[in-house]
């Protein structure tokens, strides 16, 4: 069976520099031609470059990564992702930067997936609970700032001094709310409220 090496390298902006992670792929050997280059973010597996690859690998085939984050940012699709690959598809995956993450079967050992598995749920809880912290933190840092009289979302807009005159207009029928509120710079939904208001 022929097996081909892939490299699938990913920066999320055009402006990032990918030539490190493509130096690490031809440093394990994956040839030039099984190099792809993809400059999307990893939100989500909706990647063209990314679908395209994975639709030609065939079983025994080889992914290389640079790191588990150059195949996705969000670890629960990630690893939906890696059991699509190494079970669905039977694609060995290898993580450059994390040696445990090398699902190439030695001898028919299952050592290596198993391995890989493991370590997949790991850093799932790990980024799950680094979340939680991170909520946990904000809504700290939130409840601080309202204690200390921060006021939070969109500030009311100061009434111009020339409202009560053009409210007066509005009731005489001279001008329209839409006419007020262009002439204050605001909607005219905006300038109903206000001289409701007053």
């Amino acid at each position: 069976m022929n097996v081909q090496l892939y490299g699938y390298v990913r920066v999320s902006t055009r402006d990032q520099n990918e030539e490190r992670q493509v130096i690490a792929m031809r440093d394990f050997g994956v040839p030039t031609e099984g190099i792809l280059v993809e400059k999307m973010s990893g939100k989500n597996f909706d990647r063209p470059i990314y679908q395209n690859l994975v639709s030609k690998m065939k079983p025994g085939d080889v992914l290389v990564i640079k790191s588990l984050d150059r195949l996705g940012r969000n670890y629960d699709a990630v690893i939906e992702e890696w059991k699509h690959l190494t079970k669905s598809l039977d694609v060995a995956v290898v993580v450059l930067d994390m040696p445990l993450l090398d699902t190439r079967k030695k001898d028919h050992n299952l050592t290596a997936t198993f391995i890989s598995d493991v370590v997949l749920q790991v850093l799932s809880y790990v980024a799950e609970t680094e979340r939680e912290f991170c909520r946990q933190r904000q809504a700290e840092g939130i409840a601080v700032a309202k204690a200390n009289g921060v006021k939070f979302g969109k500030q009311p807009l100061e009434r111009p001094t020339i409202l009560p005159e053009l409210r007066e207009k509005w009731q005489r029928g001279e001008i329209t709310s839409r006419e007020g509120g262009k002439l204050l710079g605001i909607s005219h939904t905006t300038f109903l409220a206000w001289i409701k208001d007053e």
